[in-house]
């Protein structure tokens, strides 16, 4: 590999039309070799994510980060998910995220700051400790490392959307009561499905005095979710299960878990991306889908499973994309890609190794969850 040089700067990269970086990153690629992984995120663009050795949700790939092989891991996602691979990643390991400005506007929904005023609250009103005896917390992926860290010292663990009953179920062997964050949703559904009444939930703003909540609501609810949301999956209403089932009678509704309830109450089917693949590729030829997630996937799905004679569409025609992963671009992929093999790593994700050890405690949690 070449001696380090100044890194090459990513507007002259910007500016050139998206095919012309296919040769350029097939080139950077084959003088990398083994050297590099690429992980693609299901939410991604088509342009990019063909380049992707491995392709999934935030959990599968949390599993190929701490399986790679290769020194380099180049993360086309977002922010928290390169975090968690920096986390689980080997020494001499680097992360490395294309684009810096991939967020996550959920995940920016809980503050570490705020996630400590309300266990500060929640400590006084003597529901737990310090520690974490009394309440569970359990902080879903979309968050971000130092989250995954306040959950891990206080005993809790960090879920996906894929194995979120698994660590509802193992919190409550732990202790009577969650703090789930930051996606309402997927904690309300989740806790639903496993036989947790709505009263016995209650929402922590973090904007208003003790959450927005009365000591008898707190004390009486189970889980106590956290106020945040998916801009995606938010956008989807009960009118569009009742639109799309109007349009074309016997089609099958399926949603993701980030969808609010009463969405999902009207669904045939709810599942994190992996497992809403898992719904259609089931499914005999013939079967015709109307799907509740980021608008990418569908339209690959609706790609893919044609030549099954299986019809895919979104639940809403105005369906929206994650437009914090929509900034990664083959642009972007090419510019890091090269700048490895000029020997210089740019976009490197590095976690402060105090936060690093208790976010690698609740990651470790989340890998044993089924």
């Amino acid at each position: 590999m070449a001696t380090a040089t100044t890194a090459c700067p990513l507007d002259s990269y910007l500016v050139l039309p998206d095919h012309t970086m296919d040769d350029r990153i097939a080139a950077a690629r084959k003088v990398l070799g083994r050297d590099v992984v690429i992980l693609g995120h299901h939410y991604q663009r088509d342009e990019v994510i063909r380049f992707a050795d491995f392709r999934g949700d935030s959990y599968k790939l949390s599993q190929q980060a701490a399986r790679a092989a290769g020194k380099y891991i180049i993360f086309c996602g977002v922010h928290f998910m390169a975090e968690s691979a920096d986390v689980l990643s080997r020494p001499g390991q680097a992360t490395i995220l294309p684009d810096l400005n991939a967020g996550c506007s959920m995940a920016d929904m809980a503050e570490i700051t705020q996630v400590e005023d309300c266990w500060e609250q929640l400590v006084a009103s003597g529901l737990t400790t310090d520690l974490g005896e009394g309440i569970t917390p359990v902080t879903y992926m979309n968050s971000a490392a130092a989250i995954k860290a306040f959950c891990g010292e206080r005993g809790g663990v960090v879920c996906t959307s894929s194995n979120a009953p698994g660590a509802f179920q193992w919190g409550f062997a732990k202790n009577s009561k969650l703090l789930f964050l930051p996606d309402q949703h997927l904690g309300r559904n989740t806790g639903y499905n496993l036989g947790i009444p709505l009263n016995e939930m209650a929402v922590w703003d973090p904007y208003l005095i003790n959450g927005g909540l009365t000591p008898e609501r707190v004390r009486q609810a189970r889980v106590i979710l956290w106020k945040g949301h998916c801009s995606v999956h938010q956008r989807f209403l009960p009118e569009h299960v009742d639109n799309v089932r109007a349009r074309y009678p016997g089609i099958r509704v399926i949603v993701h878990p980030e969808c609010r309830w009463e969405v999902c109450q009207k669904a045939d089917g709810i599942g994190s991306t992996e497992g809403l693949l898992k719904l259609i590729t089931q499914a005999p030829s013939g079967t015709m889908f109307a799907v509740g997630t980021e608008i990418h996937l569908v339209n690959r799905m609706g790609k893919e499973f044609a030549a099954e004679g299986k019809k895919v569409i979104t639940l809403d025609d105005s369906g929206c994309l994650c437009t914090t992963m929509f900034r990664i671009s083959p642009q972007h992929l090419c510019w890091a890609l090269e700048n490895v093999v000029d020997g210089n790593v740019v976009n490197q994700i590095k976690v402060k190794d105090e936060v690093k050890h208790w976010a690698r405690v609740a990651l470790d949690r989340m890998l044993e969850i089924q």
